[in-house]
């Protein structure tokens, strides 16, 4: 499995800074916010950021675009097709958007099949393009709960569409393992972090080996090989990227 970063991550520091950053820690890939780094219909800016990533011995990951499936209309998020075609110039093998915007239990029929009807629509278009989409796992949205999940996944059944995977907040280990078996079926990358008791709280990795090593046996297993990309470090610090990596690095080993 490659270890790596999520660039938004660090929303303070440049392109450059965060490649740097990730050589200096022995990363080997990083998922390039579109928010920041790679802004949504900046060609110019994907193609250089692709570039610098590859010539320094890293990988794209994937590109976190924050597309949301079928949102409202006062969203006003950014188009699909603009979304695409930023991540063709990075060369990002995957896509990661939201599965909407609202909570599985705010969700009725209608919404549902309209998020599943995007997805197909926009599966197509990066499947046309050598690409895939992944599914962020993100409460306020229909990954929130397992459940939901899984009804998802089973309406919207594509080799073009994945999810990613990261720990429920707050949740139990149970819990946590549970979401981890439904999304393996179609598991991308993995964000990698330790919130506990909830979100407010953000601890050294360290703290959360026992869950992770949990996690990462089920992930091996099951015969996966994702990308770990580390996300959310306490206090936005960049020097305890190494720390960090290290303690990433020392579980699977």
């Amino acid at each position: 499995m490659k270890i790596g970063l999520v660039s938004v991550t660090y929303r303070k520091l440049t392109p450059t800074e965060i490649i740097d950053a990730c050589r200096q820690a022995g990363l080997n890939a990083i998922e390039w916010g579109g928010d920041v780094h790679v802004p949504h219909g900046d060609l110019t800016t994907a193609r250089e950021v692709g570039t610098k990533t590859r010539d320094a011995g890293l990988t794209v990951s994937s590109y976190g675009s924050y597309y949301r499936l079928n949102p409202d209309p006062a969203q006003n998020g950014p188009a699909f097709e603009q979304v695409l075609e930023t991540a063709v110039a990075l060369d990002a093998p995957t896509i990661r958007l939201w599965a909407g915007n609202r909570s599985p239990k705010d969700a009725d029929a209608a919404y549902r099949q309209a998020v599943v009807d995007d997805a197909k629509r926009i599966a197509a278009l990066a499947k046309q393009a050598g690409r895939t989409i992944s599914y962020e796992f993100h409460g306020n949205t229909l990954t929130e709960t397992t459940p939901s999940a899984r009804e998802l996944f089973r309406a919207t059944e594509d080799p073009a569409i994945y999810s990613l995977w990261q720990p429920p907040n707050g949740e139990t280990l149970d819990a946590c393992i549970e979401s981890l078996q439904a999304t393996l079926p179609r598991l991308s990358n993995v964000h990698v972090f330790h919130w506990w008791p909830d979100a407010s709280v953000r601890n050294p990795l360290v703290q959360g080996t026992n869950r992770w090593l949990e996690y990462l046996a089920i992930i091996k297993n099951a015969g996966k090989n994702p990308d770990l990309l580390l996300e959310f470090v306490p206090n936005d610090d960049p020097s305890i990227l190494v720390r960090e990596a290290d303690t990433l690095r020392s579980w699977i080993a």
